[in-house]
């Protein structure tokens, strides 16, 4: 897969870093000596960690190239580096682990935080966001479109494009034995956005890009212009000519 574009990620900083900053207030932490942000970003959701605990050695990491660029502009003074979320083990165990909308791309949960966990100081949290939004529409259209003939050839299974998160229960079952305390709760955002195409903007730079990745140029283009029809029916203008995106977020703190 080519890298992330972080100029696209960030038109939708405010949005994005909301979430991550909600989910660091639950974080009851009062001291921090190694705090480590997992599939980093831009370092929006790193910045929030280093303003909370001032005093900790803060490190971000990710696999994108562009986004470590962003983040290390940013934050000059966080060890930002490239690295792997699915095969990550902190040195030393962290006394917070952050994982804000990362860890819904990759699989196996069931093995992936458990191991997690096992990267925690004793008394460490390993705080967790991801997007709980395969059902809305604006994941729903993208599979619908991806299965039509001129796409899937190049796309393939459409389900299978991103791996869907285990429900709010299996978590606490799977996290539950580890953890002396442990908070689960899912929120779901209601995005003010200009139009359709701002929609479109939004998922290109996240839950887009699988399925744009195989495609030419042109296929690219057709691909958007009816995957754009298909948001502009699913998400009507409100009375004031903007649109509302629900964006549902599963959120979990897990203090080891």
């Amino acid at each position: 897969m080519t890298d992330w574009n972080a100029d696209l990620y960030l038109r939708f900083a405010e949005e994005r870093t909301r979430p991550a900053a909600e989910l660091l207030a639950r974080v009851s932490l009062t001291a921090v000596r190694h705090a480590v942000d997992i599939g980093c970003g831009p370092g929006n959701s790193t910045e929030l960690i280093a303003r909370r605990y001032p005093q900790a050695a803060v490190a971000g990491i990710d696999t994108s190239p562009d986004m470590l660029e962003k983040a290390r502009g940013r934050l000059p003074e966080v060890a930002f580096t490239h690295g792997d979320v699915a095969t990550f083990a902190a040195e030393p165990p962290a006394d917070l682990l952050f994982a804000n909308a990362v860890l819904q791309w990759l699989p196996d949960h069931q093995t992936l935080l458990p191991r997690l966990m096992e990267s925690l100081a004793p008394g460490g949290v390993l705080a967790v966001q991801m997007p709980d939004n395969l059902g809305e529409p604006s994941h729903r259209l993208m599979r619908e479109v991806a299965m039509r003939p001129d796409f899937a050839g190049k796309i393939g299974e459409a389900d299978k494009v991103r791996p869907r998160i285990l429900p709010a229960g299996a978590y606490y079952d799977l996290l539950a034995p580890l953890a002396a305390t442990l908070d689960i709760w899912r929120t779901t955002y209601f995005h003010v956005l200009p139009d359709a195409p701002a929609i479109v903007d939004w998922v290109r730079a996240t839950g887009l890009r699988p399925f744009l990745e195989p495609l030419d140029e042109a296929e690219e283009t057709a691909f958007l212009d009816a995957y754009t029809q298909q948001i502009a029916a699913a998400y009507p203008r409100r009375v004031d000519g903007r649109v509302l995106l629900a964006f549902p977020r599963l959120f979990i703190v897990a203090r080891r």
